[in-house]
C-alpha cells in the first residue's frame, strides 16, 4: 500500500494542536508552569538514558514535525522526480514564504541552505568589497569555520585580519566599547563578523547597535544567527542587518539539513553570485548559493516546525530557556571554584551558558570534566575551546528539559568543587 500523503494544512493544524497540552493553562502559561511544560515535553521522544544538556548541536524534532517529515519523505521517495520536477518548486516557495513571514523579511530576500555554515560561507567568501590593504575583523567567540572563512577572504585579497577577544565578564557597554575601539583603531576595516549568540559560551551580542556603529563607518557586518533565532526572542527585522546566516534545524526544530541565507535587496551586489549558477540569474539571493540536491522533505517540513513553535510563542519559549539556565546558574554563581562565563543580564544570554572550574583553562581539563559529568552522573554536556581566557564546558537545555534535571547539574557541580 502506498504511504499516505499528508496535506500541508492538516500538518500545520496538527502541529499547532499538539503544541498545546490538554488541560494546561496555555494562555498564561509561564516559564515555570510545570503542567504546561510537562505536556509540551511529552511531544518529544527524548532519551532518558542521560540528562541531555547538549542540545546546541542540533535540535530534536517534536512528534508532529517528525510526522510531517516522515510523510513528506515517503511522498518524495515514492514520486521522485515526477514530483520534484513538477510540484516541488511551488511547495518550496510556500515553505520559504512561511519562513520569511516568521523572520519578518520579504520572501525574495532569503533562500534555503543546508545549514548556517553554508549560508555564512557564501556570504563571507562571496563578499566583494575587499581590496589589498583593507582589513576584516572577527572575535574569539565566533564559530571556528567562520573564522577560517574570514582568514581565507583576507588572504585571497591581500587584506589584514584583526582578531579581538570579547570581555569576560561582559556587559552591554563593554561589548559595544570593544567593537568601537577596534573599528576606530582600524580605519581600513571593511567587514566584521558578528555572532549574535555564541556557540561557545552563550553570550548574546547587542548586534543591532554594533552593526549600526559599523555601518556609520562604512563597515559591512555579516551576522551569524545560527543559535539566536528561536532560542531568544528575535527576528531578522530586529537585527536590522544586510547579511545573515541562520539554522532551521537547531532551535526551530526542523529536520537536519535546513538553514537559510538572508541578503537585503539593496545589498545584493556586495555578494558575488555562486559560479555554479547560470549567469542569467544573478539578481536573486538564490544565485548566491548553490547547494546541489538537498533534502526536499526537510525543506517541506519547515512550515510544520514553524507552526509548532508559533503555538508555543516566541516570548514564552525564550523565557522558558532562560528560566532553565537561570535555575542552575543561580545555585552555582557564587560558589567558590566555579566561574560562570555568561552574564546574568537577560539581554546577554539565552538558554546556553558555559562554565569552567577556577584555574582549569585547558582543553584537556574541560574535556575531562565533561567526561566525568557523563560517566559518573549521566549528565551529557560538551567542552568548548577557543575562548580567549580558556576553555569551558557548555550547558544547553531544551524545551523538554526539566527543572529537576538542571537542579541535578547544580548539585553535581557544587560537589565537584567541595
Amino acid at each position: 500500500m502506498a504511504p499516505p500523503v499528508v496535506d500541508r494544512r492538516t500538518v500545520l493544524a496538527g502541529a499547532a494542536a499538539l503544541a498545546l497540552p490538554a488541560g494546561a493553562a496555555t494562555a498564561g502559561a509561564s516559564a515555570d508552569d510545570d503542567a504546561y511544560w510537562r505536556g509540551l515535553a511529552a511531544q518529544y521522544d527524548v532519551t532518558r538514558d542521560v540528562i541531555q544538556l547538549e542540545n546546541g548541536n542540533w535540535g530534536m524534532m517534536a512528534r508532529p514535525v517528525l510526522a510531517a517529515y516522515e510523510a513528506h519523505l515517503a511522498r518524495v521517495n515514492r514520486d521522485t522526480s515526477y514530483y520534484t520536477r513538477r510540484g516541488f518548486g511551488a511547495d518550496w516557495m510556500a515553505a520559504r514564504a512561511a519562513l520569511a513571514a516568521e523572520l519578518r523579511v520579504p520572501a525574495d530576500e532569503i533562500a534555503f541552505t543546508r545549514n548556517a555554515t553554508e549560508a555564512l560561507k557564501a556570504l563571507i567568501l562571496g563578499y566583494n568589497r575587499i581590496e589589498r590593504g583593507d582589513a576584516v575583523l572577527y572575535a574569539d567567540l565566533d564559530y571556528d569555520s567562520m573564522q577560517a572563512c574570514m582568514e581565507s577572504l583576507a588572504k585571497r585579497h591581500g587584506a589584514r585580519v584583526v582578531r579581538i577577544a570579547l570581555p569576560e565578564p561582559a556587559s552591554r557597554e563593554s561589548l559595544i566599547a570593544a567593537y568601537t575601539q577596534a573599528f576606530d583603531a582600524n580605519p581600513r576595516l571593511r567587514l566584521v563578523l558578528l555572532t549574535h549568540l555564541s556557540h561557545r559560551t552563550g553570550l548574546v551580542l547587542p548586534v543591532r547597535e554594533i552593526a549600526a556603529l559599523a555601518r556609520a563607518r562604512g563597515i559591512d557586518a555579516i551576522v551569524d544567527a545560527a543559535h539566536s533565532w528561536c532560542q531568544i526572542e528575535t527576528s531578522l527585522a530586529d537585527l536590522d542587518c544586510d547579511f545573515v546566516g541562520l539554522n532551521c534545524h537547531k532551535w526551530l526544530g526542523a529536520p537536519l539539513g535546513v538553514g537559510a541565507i538572508h541578503i537585503r535587496k539593496a545589498a545584493l551586489g556586495r555578494i558575488d553570485y555562486d559560479p555554479a549558477n547560470l549567469e542569467g540569474d544573478r539578481d536573486t539571493v538564490m544565485a548566491r548559493i548553490h547547494t546541489g540536491t538537498s533534502d526536499f522533505a526537510a525543506i517541506l517540513s519547515v512550515p510544520a516546525a514553524l507552526a509548532f513553535q508559533q503555538a508555543i510563542g516566541a516570548e514564552r519559549r525564550a523565557a522558558r530557556l532562560r528560566a532553565l539556565r537561570d535555575r542552575w546558574v543561580g545555585q552555582v554563581r557564587d560558589v567558590p571554584g566555579i566561574e560562570v562565563l555568561t552574564p546574568d543580564d537577560p539581554a546577554l544570554h539565552g538558554g546556553i551558558t558555559a562554565f569552567r572550574l577556577t584555574g582549569q583553562t585547558s582543553d584537556e581539563a574541560n574535556g575531562a570534566l565533561a567526561k566525568r559529568l557523563l560517566d559518573r552522573h549521566r549528565i551529557f554536556t560538551v567542552a568548548r575551546d577557543g575562548v580567549a581566557k580558556g576553555a569551558c564546558v557548555r550547558v544547553t537545555p531544551a524545551l523538554f528539559t526539566t527543572m529537576a534535571e538542571v537542579d541535578r547539574l547544580a548539585a553535581v557541580l557544587k560537589a565537584e568543587v567541595a
